[in-house]
């Protein structure tokens, strides 16, 4: 795929005008979002995505805006059960409602430096060692098999109880009163860090973590390090917005983590196949690529996912509506109180 550097300049420069532009907004208003501004927003960011992958269609080809397409659903899949995570964290650590857009929005950058160091990473990785694809898919047939194992123990999730979270609690004077992003504070002569800290450390080693899944899964379906990019900004952006539209409606998910579960471990499967395809190991095969190994396009793909996710979506709702008991937290968002704050003792 060949990527100008112009092209690269102003996706790059786009996301950080975003990424101000937001930081503007919430800046000189804090407030938890109408569902009005958050349908307009998630409408934008969504539209800007599909109009995004035309322009790939039209200007690179049919199969890299397919991969964009592919990799861009999956991506944001993952996303939206990560939101459950992010309930629980914001739950757990009392984080006023006003103050959450801000939190947020600090996971979000947080989340796109460290894809993007993981991508980097991951591309080197693959461009000199093709048995790496062996590794990432066996991690994401893993992956598969801890969510179905795990399914409906969201409510088990305590991010805010990680060692790097605790490490900080004991070794910082955390205040108990939040004061936006101002990260600290003197009271009665007394300087106090802001819970605010804890939450960005929290939301940091939660963004590493989803990294982890969500890098070797784009890895999966396309090689394309700007394709790659572009699939994790997009599926990102609106991501805030997303939170507070969603936020009951993500209970009625039931099946999210099945359905993930699924792309994921059929993304792993087709790692390990491109891996055969590519195989240098000298213990399989004498060294030899595997040529006979069924090669999976990226249309069908695409297909597997969007059936997938539809499906999982219809068999929820439909269950939800039966008055299923669903496997999630029982954790509304203005369960959070905005007046008390988080107990550090």
């Amino acid at each position: 795929m060949d990527v100008t550097t112009l092209e690269w300049a102003i996706t790059i420069a786009a996301t950080v005008g975003v990424l101000l532009f937001d930081v503007a907004v919430i800046a000189r208003d804090p407030h938890e979002p109408t569902m009005k501004e958050c349908a307009v927003a998630l409408t934008f960011y969504v539209g800007a995505a599909v109009a995004f992958g035309l322009f790939i269609l039209l200007h690179h080809g049919t199969a890299y805006g397919v991969e964009f397409y592919t990799g861009w659903l999956t991506e944001y899949s993952l996303s939206i059960d990560n939101l459950f995570v992010f309930i629980i964290l914001m739950a757990a650590l009392k984080v006023p409602r006003k103050y959450q857009q801000e939190a947020l929005l600090v996971g979000i950058v947080l989340a796109l430096v460290f894809r993007g160091i993981f991508i980097a990473l991951g591309y080197a990785l693959i461009q000199n060692f093709s048995w790496v694809f062996y590794i990432f898919g066996a991690f994401l047939v893993y992956t598969a098999f801890k969510l179905v194992k795990s399914y409906g123990s969201h409510e088990d999730e305590h991010p805010e109880d990680n060692a790097v979270v605790k490490f900080a609690r004991t070794h910082m004077r955390v205040g108990e009163a939040y004061h936006g992003l101002k990260l600290w504070y003197h009271e009665n002569g007394v300087r106090f860090v802001s819970p605010m800290v804890i939450v960005i450390i929290a939301l940091g080693v939660t963004d590493i973590l989803f990294a982890l899944d969500s890098i070797p899964a784009i890895f999966g379906i396309t090689q394309e390090p700007y394709l790659v990019f572009t699939a994790n900004v997009f599926a990102l952006m609106g991501l805030r917005q997303l939170y507070f539209l969603l936020g009951g409606l993500l209970q009625k998910l039931v099946y999210l983590s099945l359905g993930l579960a699924f792309i994921l471990a059929f993304i792993g499967v087709k790692l390990v196949l491109h891996a055969l395809h590519e195989n240098e190991l000298p213990f399989i095969n004498d060294g030899h690529h595997v040529t006979a190994a069924p090669d999976i396009s990226s249309l069908f793909s695409l297909g597997v996912i969007i059936v997938t996710l539809v499906v999982t979506a219809v068999g929820s709702l439909w269950s939800s509506s039966r008055g299923a008991k669903a496997h999630v937290p029982e954790l509304e968002m203005d369960e959070v109180d905005d007046t008390a704050g988080p107990d550090w003792r």
